[in-house]
């Protein structure tokens, strides 16, 4: 037996190729149906040149090289005449649904600025309440003021501290002192407060006076005396003598309220002066010396201490 005429039963038939060659046809062999152990898909093999027109060639798989890189040997389809052509999908930057959508700007700016108004008036209420929450503490207590009546006396504190009973300063109508010189006793002007209204008269001469004895001086030291008198529309004055010693300056009775000359009734007013007393019982004296302007009516006397003592 020799090489390539084996028969029909020689290994030729067993070749599913064997129909291509020259001694395979001669020897009768035949595309497989099938045969052999190989699929039907086989039979899809077909000679050079006989090509279907009208048919898309089934692309290669693509082989990968070393570091997942393509494979040299491998072109793609659309390089080769006739293959399909990519569409490059374009994804659209504006409305729509998907999930390609960017983050709604618009609704993060109205939310920041939200939150920022938010911020401003917390912080402006803050500051509108925070004057109300010592209560008023740090305010200072306005004390009121007390408005003195012409000529009436009122009560003064005393000088032992404020939790101290408050205590009243002796006063004293003229008409119930000690009357020397000429000075005497009248009631025919109207307007005095004394008691019956009765005032000391005739004090418009040299060595008239009048002399207060005053009881109840609890502490020494600096008071004022007041006086409310009477003037004719014009200035007068006193020499003014406390536990027989004489001011310096006398007690002025000017017309500080500019009342109508010659007019006593609407004369009344008031003046002080401060004098300095001894603890106990002290003595003051209103004198017309020469040199005064003695032309007025006395009506009340009162001490008062002295504002902050």
């Amino acid at each position: 037996m020799t090489a390539g005429n084996n028969g029909a039963s020689t290994p030729e038939d067993d070749d599913p190729f064997g129909y291509l060659y020259a001694d395979g046809q001669a020897n009768g062999a035949q595309p497989p149906s099938g045969g052999y152990g190989y699929p039907n898909s086989v039979n899809r093999v077909r000679p050079v040149g006989t090509r279907q027109y009208g048919q898309q060639a089934q692309p290669a798989p693509q082989q990968q090289g070393a570091y997942g890189q393509p494979n040299a040997h491998y072109a793609a389809p659309e390089t080769l005449p006739g293959g399909a052509t990519t569409a490059t999908s374009h994804q659209s930057s504006h409305g729509g649904g998907g999930r390609g959508r960017g983050p709604n700007t618009k609704g993060l700016l109205i939310g920041a600025i939200a939150v920022v108004a938010a911020v401003v008036i917390g912080i402006s209420v803050a500051m509108l309440g925070g004057d109300d929450e010592d209560g008023g503490g740090n305010q200072a207590d306005a004390s009121p003021t007390q408005t003195q009546d012409e000529g009436e006396p009122t009560p003064s504190a005393s000088k032992g501290g404020p939790d101290e009973e408050k205590t009243e300063l002796p006063t004293t109508d003229a008409q119930a002192l000690s009357l020397g010189g000429g000075a005497a006793k009248a009631s025919d002007v109207k307007g005095a407060k004394a008691d019956g209204g009765v005032y000391v008269a005739g004090f418009n001469q040299v060595g008239a006076k009048v002399t207060w004895t005053v009881d109840g001086i609890k502490e020494a030291g600096s008071y004022r005396f007041y006086t409310r008198y009477g003037i004719p529309g014009v200035d007068a004055d006193a020499t003014l003598v406390v536990n027989g010693k004489a001011e310096t300056r006398p007690l002025n009775m000017k017309n500080f309220g500019g009342t109508p000359k010659d007019d006593w009734e609407k004369g009344w007013q008031t003046t002080w002066a401060n004098v300095n007393l001894n603890e106990g019982t002290n003595t003051i004296e209103l004198a017309c010396n020469e040199g005064n302007q003695c032309n007025a009516n006395l009506d009340q006397f009162w001490l008062q201490e002295e504002p902050g003592a």
